[in-house]
């Protein structure tokens, strides 16, 4: 399924999440409680995953983030999952940019067994995940002349699942719809806000969360 790395202060999540992935199938090849072990162990290891908290020691500001780019600069073939307390968009949109393999989650996302677990998976493929979260407040947060005006409700539930990483199958089966039905309301939606169209699932992510994030207020 997968090797991964954890990388949390708090022992207790930490060891959750581990016994958590050892049941689903991954193998929890090392455990981090701040930024420089993580980094060794992801030297050593040479993980297909790390899971990282944004917040670690010493200060507990950005340590994990700054974990997060140096791991993606050295081995640009490892998955990273971002993992954090509070939504920080303009982190979380910073390290999306970053490549494939790519994704943030809050922490309480992790208390859903089998969305965690699908989410790591998407990753270890190469795909990019968004906390739904935060593209609720991306989209919370746009100035008063809203371009998702042009959307219909049901397309903007389809763009939020496409900010996820969901491929077209994916969001038809979370809404219970066909996948014809689906790439209908893709395609309405690329023309409409002038996406580029492209097949590719984290090419798709990067253009909504690029969107969503260049559309905020004070632009």
């Amino acid at each position: 399924m997968g090797r991964v790395v954890l990388a949390d202060d708090d022992l207790l999540l930490r060891e959750g999440v581990a016994s958590l992935l050892g049941r689903q199938g991954f193998e929890v090849v090392g455990q981090a409680g701040d930024a420089a072990d993580l980094l060794t162990m992801v030297r050593e290891t040479l993980p297909d995953l790390v899971v990282v908290d944004i917040r670690m020691p010493p200060t507990h500001t950005n340590e994990g983030l700054d974990a997060a780019r140096t791991i993606r600069e050295e081995f640009p073939q490892i998955g990273i999952l971002v993992l954090s307390a509070y939504v920080e968009a303009e982190h979380a949109t910073e390290l999306l940019a970053t490549g494939q393999s790519i994704g943030y989650l809050l922490k309480t996302r992790v208390t859903d067994v089998g969305e965690f677990t699908e989410t790591l998976r998407r990753i270890v493929k190469g795909g990019s995940v968004v906390d739904p979260t935060l593209v609720h407040e991306l989209v919370s947060a746009r100035r008063r002349d809203d371009p998702l005006d042009v959307l219909s409700s049901r397309e903007r539930e389809v763009l939020a699942l496409m900010a996820e990483g969901r491929s077209n199958a994916g969001i038809a089966r979370h809404l219970w719809v066909t996948e014809g039905t689906v790439e209908k309301h893709v395609q309405h939606i690329l023309t409409k806000l002038r996406l580029p169209e492209t097949g590719d699932d984290h090419r798709r992510v990067l253009a909504v969360l690029t969107f969503l994030e260049g559309s905020q207020g004070g632009t």
